[in-house]
């Protein structure tokens, strides 16, 4: 059992140093935030499903959401906008606003009433905070989070120079707030973790135990941190989590271990 662990762990991790010299390839491309085509005044409602958010995590750009990206828009959504915050960002909420006003432009722009948001990392935690604590969640539907540190993460403690990583250690002021009360909260979650992210210490912090809201935790088995938003199987997987937003009463459940398991 302890070979097969050790086998796995190695597979992941080889797996994580080909998307990282993948990724560094196409960094450079996404430092730049995408050109959005003028478009004309849009109806009061528009037809066709929400538009997607994507927004990244820390020290990243949208380059990474590349191949989800185009797994969402070949799956029929063919409004999904990628989205960056400035690298100078030294302030969770700071960014958790910034992505409001970009959701408020989205909506004005496209005519829909919600959107729909994918945040790997940093980016679900960002996310989180605007639909929790500035009113998001009227404007959000469901906000599915890959690998986020909803309890905290004590990796590369060498780090908390950095103020943003010090947001994401566990008991921060940041995740005291996001485990406060939230009643009434309407936007849906689902939550990715993997058994082998050695990003998120403990890996289980990248489940979400709240009893407001509405979470969906989906555990996936055989991949790191950076092939959440790569791997084909987890796209699949929220392809499906865009798709089932029916009411549920808050609370978590979990996905059954395996369900999502990765060669």
């Amino acid at each position: 059992m302890e070979l097969t662990k050790v086998t796995a762990l190695m597979k992941a991790t080889a797996l994580e140093l080909a998307i990282l010299t993948g990724h560094l390839v196409l960094y450079p491309s996404g430092i730049v935030a995408e050109r959005l085509s003028p478009t004309a005044t849009p109806p009061a409602i528009t037809p066709g499903r929400r538009p997607v958010v994507l927004l990244h995590g820390f020290v990243d750009n949208r380059s990474v959401f590349v191949l989800l990206r185009r797994s969402l828009t070949r799956n029929g959504r063919d409004r999904v906008e990628s989205v960056n915050y400035s690298p100078l960002t030294c302030d969770l909420r700071a960014a958790a606003e910034a992505l409001g006003r970009r959701v408020d432009e989205i909506l004005a722009r496209t005519g829909h009433a919600e959107v729909d948001i994918v945040g790997h990392s940093l980016g679900g935690l960002i996310a989180r905070y605007y639909v929790q604590r500035l009113g998001g969640d009227t404007r959000v539907r469901t906000l599915v989070m890959l690998g986020t540190p909803h309890s905290g993460t004590t990796v590369a403690p060498l780090a908390d120079a950095h103020p943003l990583v010090r947001q994401m250690r566990p008991g921060s002021e940041v995740l005291r707030e996001l485990a406060g009360p939230s009643p009434g909260c309407r936007t849906r979650f689902v939550s990715f973790w993997s058994d082998l992210d050695q990003v998120m210490v403990p890996v289980e912090t990248a489940r979400l135990d709240h009893p407001d809201l509405v979470v969906h935790n989906v555990r996936v088995s055989g991949i790191g941190h950076l092939a959440l938003p790569v791997h084909p199987t987890v796209a699949a997987g929220v392809r499906e989590a865009l798709e089932a937003d029916g009411p549920e009463a808050p609370g978590a459940r979990e996905e059954e271990p395996g369900a999502t398991s990765v060669a």
